[in-house]
């Protein structure tokens, strides 16, 4: 089990981030929210920055990412050593985010995903451990 969920977003993820905390919290996990607390306009790096942090300092936990498109807030956070952040717009490649490359932060588009999307790519990310193996010897040549 997971210790703990971190959340960030900007103003275009605030909403589907303020559901995917309410729904976390109702099955049970540990929750904290990096920011923003708004739909003003802010810049996702300073909230990234914030979560990616915490997620290296806390092995066990993911962090999940909210922006427009997913991508500037992904981008962000992975360039922190110890993220490996997916940006997933679907359960298959959140599944394959987690079995292939042990990613822990989930990075999701806002603009582009209905709440039930984003439950179902949760739940898959949640519930899907990594295979290690194969995987592992090239997730160990990531860092540089």
């Amino acid at each position: 089990m997971v210790k703990k969920i971190f959340l960030a977003s900007d103003h275009a993820g605030f909403d589907l981030k303020k559901h995917v905390e309410t729904s976390l919290i109702k099955k049970g996990f540990l929750v904290e929210d990096k920011g923003c607390d708004s739909n003003d306009s802010v810049d996702y790096p300073d909230y990234a920055h914030l979560l990616a942090l915490e997620v290296e300092k806390n092995e066990d936990s993911f962090g999940f990412v909210f922006c427009g498109s997913g991508n500037g807030i992904n981008m962000t956070v992975n360039k922190h050593q110890g993220i490996r952040s997916a940006l997933c717009w679907n359960s298959e490649i959140a599944r394959l985010a987690r079995l292939h490359n042990n990613a822990n932060v989930l990075a999701l588009p806002a603009r582009f995903l209905s709440e039930n999307e984003t439950d179902s790519i949760i739940e898959v990310f949640l519930n899907t451990n990594f295979e290690g193996g194969r995987h592992q010897i090239r997730i160990d040549k990531i860092p540089c």
